[in-house]
């Protein structure tokens, strides 16, 4: 079931209209997150409520993918709940879960990447896929606020959030996927606009202050490879490129920027929990490492590797309207697995 134009944009105008505030303090944001999961749940048709549940030992839970998935007949085969198929009260409840995970500059971008599908409805010829801004599917793994552990994702082309918690608390919002085509909208009202600035911005700076000898170190000859989809492990190796204790200190501070607006998409609590482990694994420790070129329309990649967590970055591919290295994958995970594997019991 296709979004009509009409209804793509009574989507943005729910995400956009929902109430701000929720409460971040790590006591509580765990119980917000079980009650929200709850709320939405009820709102649910039994049929709906079908689609949206597995049991927390799903293998399903593994399959975050950023991709557009359909099948020949242009039917979507994610597994969950789509938002096209909820009423406006059910995507409201839907949102409001969404929100407990992330801070409002993450919402923004969440927003941001759900109206961007409809641009590419708009205007992507020929489509290679179904372009639906309706197409964000979520899914609840196990029985939320039990104490044992649950967790929920939502997911669609651009962007997967995916949170686990036991015992009241989050332990895991890893894999955390967003990605922007076009980059900068080239047209239209928003023109000039950048979702993913802040992924960006920081990391061309940190290559540039880079010295010569600096960047013979950081700089790969080759472009890094997507993100691996469908797993809980993300098999990278040792980090390339150069060590934080290789850096000047205004270096440092530009790397930390970069690594802390990951972050930054967050709930603050998650966001603070995420740098406390980049700070117990040792930032002297953190790799930068980049490829490509640094001015507009040079395609570019950059990984930032810890003992515990990776940033992969790429921008290579051309947007909709045909302009090159405008078409940004961002993602946020932890090493040596994602979904809380690192600190469930038997993980």
């Amino acid at each position: 079931m296709f979004l009509s134009r009409k209804l793509a944009v009574s989507l943005v105008c729910v995400l956009l209209g929902l109430p701000g505030g929720l409460a971040r303090e790590p006591a509580q944001l765990g119980q917000r997150m079980a009650d929200c999961a709850q709320r939405f749940l009820e709102t649910l048709t039994e049929e709906q409520r079908a689609k949206a549940c597995f049991p927390f030992d799903d293998p399903e839970r593994f399959r975050f993918a950023f991709v557009p998935l359909e099948d020949a007949e242009h039917r979507p085969t994610r597994k969950g709940v789509p938002l096209s198929d909820m009423t406006e009260a059910q995507r409201e409840a839907a949102m409001d879960l969404v929100r407990t995970a992330v801070s409002d500059s993450g919402f923004k971008q969440v927003q941001m990447v759900i109206e961007l599908e409809a641009m590419l409805d708009e205007f992507e010829k020929p489509k290679r896929f179904t372009r639906n801004p309706g197409w964000y599917f979520v899914s609840i793994f196990g029985k939320p606020g039990a104490k044992d552990a649950w967790g929920w994702r939502i997911d669609g082309h651009h962007l997967s959030l995916n949170l686990t918690l036991k015992d009241g608390a989050i332990v895991s919002a890893t894999p955390a996927f967003f990605g922007a085509n076009p980059a900068e909208i080239k047209l239209g009202p928003k023109s000039g606009y950048r979702t993913l600035a802040d992924s960006e911005d920081p990391a061309l700076a940190l290559f540039e202050s880079l010295s010569d000898e600096q960047r013979q170190v950081a700089h790969q000859p080759k472009h890094f490879p997507e993100p691996t989809q469908f797993v809980a492990e993300e098999k990278v190796g040792a980090p390339v490129g150069l060590a934080a204790s290789a850096m000047t200190e205004p270096q440092k501070a530009l790397l930390e920027k970069l690594i802390r607006n990951y972050l930054a998409r967050l709930a603050a609590p998650i966001a603070e929990s995420q740098w406390q482990a980049v700070v117990a694994g040792g930032f002297e420790r953190v790799h930068f490492a980049f490829s490509g070129g640094t001015k507009t329309g040079q395609s570019r990649t950059y990984r930032v590797q810890g003992p515990n967590f990776i940033i992969q970055f790429l921008n290579t591919q051309t947007d909709v309207h045909g302009n090159p290295a405008n078409h940004i994958h961002s993602i946020y995970r932890e090493l040596p697995r994602d979904f809380g594997l690192n600190r469930l019991s038997g993980g």
